[in-house]
């Protein structure tokens, strides 16, 4: 041990431990200027802003710097077709050359969907369920139906829809309404003819009610029957609102002709 220690103390261990140090170091720095070398640190061009140019305008952009491009597409509503909205990796990074980039773009085919159930729903039910399929509502109509606002028909194109029929996701389409008064007409009843009871009973039952009640020439009331009618029943009246009344005249004589 003490020679050990003594051998520490000479010229030649410091000289040797003065020759490793330096041998590490040059060692070191030979393997870190050797992969800078290799890896090209450093070098490079920067990754230009593609997000919002025309697929073709991005293409110009990297072909010349010299990177390579991968497109990949998606769909949405509220993009132009062929804009970049995407892009890997960002802006300002600094990459080889011959890098390949990944784009992702707005397709210019929308893809199909199948038109959902809207039909006997209200229109804020539809509407929502249209929004959550991609589909625009464009004109909406109404036609004669007891509820208001019900969705009765659909229309793509001039052409009626069906539940399930494949259109172009985004499209635009027509819906005919319940306007809410379909209930409120109905038809009149000619009771032209017909006893006082008979002649009640046909207006209560089309939710219509007796008016005024009078008599020409009666001489037995319970043989009267009805020779005219106000409102009367004619090719230019056929409806009346629901529960409008309607005034009888009866009479023991025939009818006249109408």
């Amino acid at each position: 041990m003490s020679k050990f220690l003594a051998y520490l103390k000479t010229e030649t261990f410091r000289k040797n431990l003065i020759i490793s140090i330096i041998s590490g170091i040059a060692f070191i720095l030979l393997i870190f200027f050797s992969l800078r070398y290799y890896t090209r640190h450093g070098e490079g061009v920067p990754v230009p802003k593609l997000q919002g140019l025309t697929v073709e305008q991005a293409i110009e952009l990297l072909d010349a710097q010299g990177l390579e491009y991968h497109i990949d597409s998606v769909y949405q509503m509220d993009k132009p077709p062929g804009m970049v909205v995407e892009q890997d990796p960002d802006p300002n990074t600094n990459v080889k050359m011959n890098r390949t980039i990944y784009l992702t773009i707005i397709t210019r085919t929308a893809p199909d969907v199948g038109f959902p159930d809207i039909f006997e729903k209200t229109f804020l039910e539809a509407r929502a369920i249209l929004n959550n399929y991609g589909i625009k509502i464009g004109d909406t109509s109404y036609i004669s139906d007891i509820a208001r606002d019900r969705v009765l028909q659909a229309q793509f194109r001039g052409k009626q829809l069906n539940k399930g029929e494949q259109i172009p996701k985004g499209s635009l389409i027509s819906l005919v309404l319940g306007d809410g008064k379909g209930a409120s007409e109905v038809d009149l009843p000619n009771v032209v003819g017909l006893l006082l009871n008979e002649a009640i009973f046909s207006l209560k039952g089309s939710s219509l009610n007796p008016g005024m009640i009078s008599y020409e020439n009666v001489t037995d009331s319970t043989t009267a029957r009805v020779i005219k009618q106000f409102p009367a029943l004619s090719d230019s009246l056929t409806k009346v609102s629901i529960g409008s009344s309607v005034d009888l005249i009866l009479s023991n004589e025939a009818a006249p002709v109408q």
